[in-house]
């Protein structure tokens, strides 16, 4: 049976996916947060994932395997280096070697066939189509064509009783509009991380595409970013 409020929430441990989180809590929803160990080069994301999902009290978090090594073709799921000290001129142009081929696709589609089993209607999906690093699938035509898709490929959507929405708050603000928006939600940072390349500890390396607009939507927001970052 379907139920208005019950929703899936892609979860990384990120600064955009632990905001959405807050303001899908903020809505009402009965929060199921879905994460992947997806043979990404750290597990610290999913440890930031673990510790937003039990400050926030999630309904359940389920972490599942999926080996994107086995592909490769990202610099997170393979053994080529991460960019560093990229300008914001050189982030603008192209799609660069951090994208993890149809990683949010995959992704949306574990997402939806938990949403058909719970009759949950949502999906919310931390995308930013502003500041980000020119990933095709973060962008607003992206999502509306994906959930077109998936009302054609579930229960729920081909009977009418519940259509899917695919759910991405973000999608039109900012990193220091997002920061903004899950302090007044009461997220606290420190709990996330979005370092492409942290340390052994889990230290960011305040240099790849992810620390670089995470430091500049802090700087702008005028607040200073509470996690730890490499000396």
């Amino acid at each position: 049976m379907t139920d208005p409020t019950r929703a899936v929430l892609l979860l990384s441990g990120g600064l955009d996916s632990t905001t959405t989180l807050a303001v899908a809590k903020a809505e009402g929803h009965e929060i199921h947060a879905l994460s992947f160990r997806y043979g990404q080069r750290h597990q610290h994301e999913l440890e930031a994932a673990a510790r937003v999902a039990s400050a926030f009290g999630v309904a359940r978090h389920v972490t599942l395997d999926i080996d994107l090594r086995a592909f490769g073709g990202s610099a997170l799921t393979s053994d080529l280096p991460v960019p560093k000290d990229r300008t914001p001129d050189e982030m603008g142009q192209g799609i660069p070697i951090t994208y993890v081929p149809a990683r949010n696709t995959i992704f949306l589609s574990f997402a939806l066939a938990w949403a058909d089993v719970l009759g949950a209607r949502n999906i919310f999906i931390g995308v930013n189509a502003l500041d980000y690093s020119g990933y095709p699938d973060c962008r607003p035509e992206y999502i509306e064509a994906f959930e077109r898709m998936a009302n054609l490929a579930t229960r729920a959507g081909v009977e009418g009783t519940a259509p899917v929405l695919i759910d991405a708050p973000l999608i039109d603000l900012s990193k220091a509009d997002i920061i903004r928006l899950g302090i007044s939600l009461g997220v606290d940072y420190a709990l996330t991380t979005s370092c492409y390349d942290p340390d052994a500890s889990g230290a960011a390396c305040g240099h790849c595409d992810a620390c670089a607009l995470r430091l500049k939507g802090f700087a702008e927001a005028g607040l200073k970013d509470p996690i730890r970052y490499q000396k």
